[in-house]
């Protein structure tokens, strides 16, 4: 019997760049039949997506699944809250840390494990204009000397 690998669905590539990432946590999402072949599709998108509790249990807010295009009348609504799947040791810890200051949880990944669907969500706190720049600044100066290197080993 062949075992199913992991395949990426979708990114969120600016939550690295607005936040900084303290703790990662992986869970189950809660989909309807449509929305689940829209993800094997790739047709998701994580940009403006958050984490919230509500009445004990976490659920991801402004994920973007495109509706399937062969589902006929029984579209579902493309933004619509969908629960998250965690360990109860994991919920009361993700909200001890979301009591704190500060501090929120933004989807980072959206990938297929075994043919479940799974969000890989974090823990972070945003970045202040400063910090963004300072991160700008280093990547620049990096740059600068892999460059001044290679030239120098070139001749």
């Amino acid at each position: 019997m062949k075992k199913k690998g992991t395949k990426a669905v979708a990114t969120n590539r600016r939550a690295g760049r607005d936040y900084i990432m303290l703790e990662k946590f992986v869970a189950g999402i809660v989909l309807t039949g449509t929305e689940i072949k829209s993800v094997r599709g790739g047709k998701v998108t994580l940009q403006g997506g958050f984490v919230q509790v509500k009445s004990g249990e976490l659920y991801l807010f402004d994920v973007h699944i495109a509706p399937y295009e062969r589902a006929g009348h029984q579209a579902h609504d493309p933004t619509r809250p969908r629960k998250l799947l965690l360990h109860r040791r994991e919920i009361r810890k993700i909200m001890d840390d979301l009591a704190t200051k500060g501090l929120t949880m933004v989807p980072t990944k959206m990938f297929l494990k075994d043919g479940w669907a799974k969000v890989e969500i974090a823990l972070a706190r945003g970045k202040k204009k400063y910090d963004k720049r300072a991160e700008i600044a280093k990547r620049d100066a990096e740059r600068r000397v892999e460059r001044a290197l290679s030239e120098k080993y070139k001749s």
